[in-house]
């Protein structure tokens, strides 16, 4: 038994972040893993040059960690608990959501969130116009940046 529990630790030290997103999924089953993969799905169709990371790997949530999407900084994560799947937005509070998708974190200066319930349904099209906005608002901070002068 603790050889198999050792072979699991090492292949998922050894995994890419696509793999343990696609890992977290799996574990997840239910409308829960649906929803997270059809955000997933929708996430790399608005913007085909996402980085898939994953961050805040820990026991608590299973070694697997937190799917994080990525373009020129933090696009947003994928957090899931028992009742619902949270999309939270570094940048939201910036973001334009005229479909009215943030229906949490709304008092931030900062970040906003979208909580999925089971049964819930995103509006695609407003969703991947959220996404290509968060892209191109981070590309935009980052042209915009001054390199950082040296000590």
């Amino acid at each position: 038994m603790k050889n198999a529990k050792t072979a699991a630790k090492q292949a998922i030290a050894e995994a890419s972040p696509s793999q343990l997103i696609e890992a977290r999924i799996r574990e997840l089953g239910g409308w829960r893993g649906a929803t997270l993969a059809r955000v997933r799905t929708l996430i790399r169709e608005a913007d085909p040059d996402v980085v898939e990371e994953v961050k805040w790997r820990k026991p608590s949530n299973g070694m697997l960690g937190v799917p994080v999407w990525e373009h020129d900084g933090i696009i947003c994560t994928g957090e899931t608990y028992k009742d619902k799947v949270k999309l939270t937005f570094a940048k939201g509070a910036a973001l334009p959501d005229p479909a009215g998708l943030f229906n949490s974190s709304l008092d931030g200066n900062v970040r906003r969130a979208i909580d999925l319930h089971e049964g819930d349904r995103i509006d695609a099209k407003a969703f991947k116009a959220l996404i290509r906005a968060a892209a191109t608002l981070n590309a935009s901070s980052r042209a915009g940046a001054r390199p950082r002068k040296k000590a």
